[in-house]
């Protein structure tokens, strides 16, 4: 038997009340992803609270000041993420009419976003079936999975990616991915 029906039943259930689950867009999913990226979720939330109160969409980053952009970010860390924000945000602005590009390839062409963050937009944001794979993900398939190869080894990356496009249920990507993220964040610490 699958493990994706109870894990999805446990998630309708358990899911956490974060505020970019509150309101369904693009913008606030793509910041959060860059946000939370080697960032606590607890920590994360009030800074993407002043963020949306102070850039609520695309828009207005792109029209803000480098410098206003780092102080909102300031305490957060790792500020090139808040440069690369701001630098797509412009992109954004400039060559694609103020919108996400609705596929993993065109997130990746924006500065600051790589495989794991392309997926999870790309399947939270859009709905396409494509498989995220953060450590809370890959904690998880490890040890459903009994992975026994040295965690982040090239052997282990690639039976973890497999794994999770796998069992990858079809039209529920972006649950599937926030459920394996909130059941490794919550349960299988």
């Amino acid at each position: 038997m699958s493990f994706v029906p109870p894990l999805l039943a446990w998630y309708d259930m358990n899911a956490r009340e974060l505020p970019w689950r509150s309101t369904h867009s693009a913008y606030r999913t793509w910041i959060s992803e860059i946000m939370l990226q080697q960032t606590q979720v607890d920590t994360v939330i009030p800074y993407f609270q002043r963020w949306m109160d102070r850039f609520p969409d695309v828009q207005t980053l792109a029209a803000s000041d480098e410098q206003e952009v780092l102080s909102h970010w300031e305490g957060l860390g790792y500020y090139s993420r808040a440069r690369n924000l701001h630098r797509s945000a412009r992109i954004l602005v400039d060559e694609h009419h103020g919108m996400l590009p609705r596929s993993v390839q065109g997130l990746e062409n924006l500065p600051g976003i790589g495989p794991y963050t392309a997926a999870a937009i790309a399947s939270i944001a859009f709905g396409l079936d494509v498989a995220a794979v953060d450590g809370n993900i890959r904690r998880v398939l490890s040890r459903v999975f009994n992975v026994e190869a040295p965690a982040r080894s090239p052997e282990s990356e690639k039976q973890i990616w497999s794994l999770a496009e796998q069992h990858l249920p079809q039209g529920r990507a972006g649950v599937y991915n926030q459920a394996m993220m909130d059941l490794g964040a919550l349960i299988c610490t």
